[in-house]
């Protein structure tokens, strides 16, 4: 019975630990590695088995990595409390929330909204205008190009009646046109200043002070208009939203619109010709524009004007022509034949100046982009579509014709030489061509000539007079 007993114990104390029996002697392996060899060593040899292997293997990889779980937990909780309670200086905090406060100040001044979130304003008019002129920028256009435009379009008084507004050709208006735009403006308020400073001198009459363009047109007799402008915040009721307007007591007012910018990524987000084309130029682009730019303010003007910065210059009003006419009105410019074609068949629609009444300009502007996506569908060829085709085409068409009253310009935009620049030649035109003539530089020489803007241009100092 003894010798039973004795071998139940033996075979208890000698049989191979199991993985639920020996998983927490896994951490004394760990920690307390030489005691264990002391006493495998105190015990008499034994052959290992493949099971006794396994098992402690099995043991010492489980512990590993929860001690190294542990390890991380309390690593990375440590590090959260030491960033939790480390605070900056009063000084270091205050000195950056200040440079930052005045940072967002100065960007909000100069990039203000022109409408509803989108755009950027350059100059907030004095009064709302009825009419509108839409300039689309090019990609291939140069700063010096959109200078002359902008000058000219001074010469032209077309901003004593209507508002500017510029498409450019990326998501956004581009900062460095931004503050070149902004400051052409800055500058021409300042000389619409100086001329009515001048002619507020019952001495002085205005063929004294000649000027090249018609200050008539800028500053008006009588009270200032209450009609707030649609561009920019809005100003509180019973604040004058131009302090160069003056006090109610002076005899004389400046009117001029505003001058505003978007980019075509703003206006047309989707890009909606970009499934039928694999380039879309800014050309066929600004018509996707304009549905929604128009639908916009389509309560605010009563005519608008379509026009390519780089193509043209404005020197006089075509609007004047459509004041007076039906809103779907559309006047269309041709281009000129060629020399060897000079059959009045073959006059073509240019495309660089469209102007007419608000809904039928609205109304031409859907139909040309429908006819740009169905155009770009059908062509087989792969041929190049072009703005003065699809214009032609949309002319022709009596089913446009039923919506849109379609009228040729009396006259056609042509080049205009910059030998022949100068007062008497501007006033016999409305609408010239750039053509291949140096025209930027002469046209700056013109402005020049005249003693208050040779005053306020800084360029004029290096300009040589006619």
């Amino acid at each position: 019975m003894s010798s039973t007993a004795n071998l139940s114990k033996r075979t208890t104390v000698n049989r191979p630990l199991t993985n639920g029996d020996g998983w927490g002697m896994g951490f004394l392996l760990i920690f307390f590695p030489h005691q264990h060899e002391l006493n495998n060593s105190t015990q008499p040899f034994k052959p290992p088995t493949l099971l006794k292997r396994s098992n402690s293997t099995n043991i010492v990889a489980k512990a590993q990595s929860t001690i190294s779980v542990c390890a991380l937990v309390v690593v990375f909780t440590l590090l959260l409390f030491t960033l939790s309670t480390f605070e900056p200086t009063n000084t270091m905090s205050s000195h950056l929330s200040r440079r930052h406060l005045t940072h967002s100040l100065k960007k909000a001044q100069l990039n203000s909204p022109a409408l509803q979130g989108l755009g950027t304003l350059y100059s907030r008019g004095t009064k709302a205008m009825n009419d509108v002129v839409l300039c689309h920028v090019p990609e291939s256009v140069t700063l010096s190009e959109i200078k002359s435009f902008i000058r000219a379009f001074h010469i032209s008084t077309l901003l004593s009646k209507s508002d500017l507004v510029f498409i450019f050709p990326s998501m956004t208006s581009p900062e460095f046109y931004d503050s070149f735009i902004r400051d052409e403006f800055r500058l021409f308020v300042k000389l619409i200043r100086r001329y009515k400073s001048e002619l507020s001198n019952v001495t002085t009459h205005a063929s004294d002070f000649p000027a090249s363009f018609d200050v008539g047109q800028f500053v008006r007799p009588g009270k200032a208009s209450d009609r707030e402008p649609i561009w920019g915040r809005k100003i509180k009721s019973g604040v004058n939203s131009n302090s160069s307007n003056g006090s109610a007591s002076e005899l004389t007012w400046t009117s001029y619109g505003s001058v505003v910018g978007f980019g075509v990524g703003e206006l047309d987000p989707e890009n909606a010709l970009s499934g039928f084309m694999e380039h879309v130029p800014m050309g066929l682009r600004r018509w996707a524009t304009y549905p929604m730019l128009l639908g916009r303010v389509r309560r605010n003007f009563k005519h608008v004007m379509l026009v390519d910065v780089k193509e043209v210059l404005l020197v006089g009003d075509p609007l004047a022509r459509v004041r007076n006419g039906s809103p779907e009105t559309v006047f269309l410019s041709s281009t000129p034949p060629s020399k060897h074609h000079r059959k009045s068949t073959d006059r073509t629609v240019n495309p660089s100046v469209v102007f007419g009444g608000a809904r039928g300009v609205r109304r031409l502007s859907g139909a040309m982009l429908t006819d740009i996506v169905r155009a770009t569908t059908h062509n087989k060829r792969k041929s190049p579509v072009t703005e003065s085709a699809l214009l032609s085409r949309l002319v022709a068409s009596e089913v446009v014709n039923k919506n849109i009253q379609f009228v040729a310009s009396a006259e056609s935009v042509v080049p205009m030489e910059a030998s022949s620049l100068g007062g008497v030649a501007l006033a016999n035109y409305m609408v010239v061509r750039r053509g291949n003539s140096n025209i930027d530089i002469e046209l700056t020489k013109h402005i020049c000539s005249f003693t208050i803007e040779a005053s306020v241009y800084t360029e004029c100092r290096k300009v040589q007079p006619f």
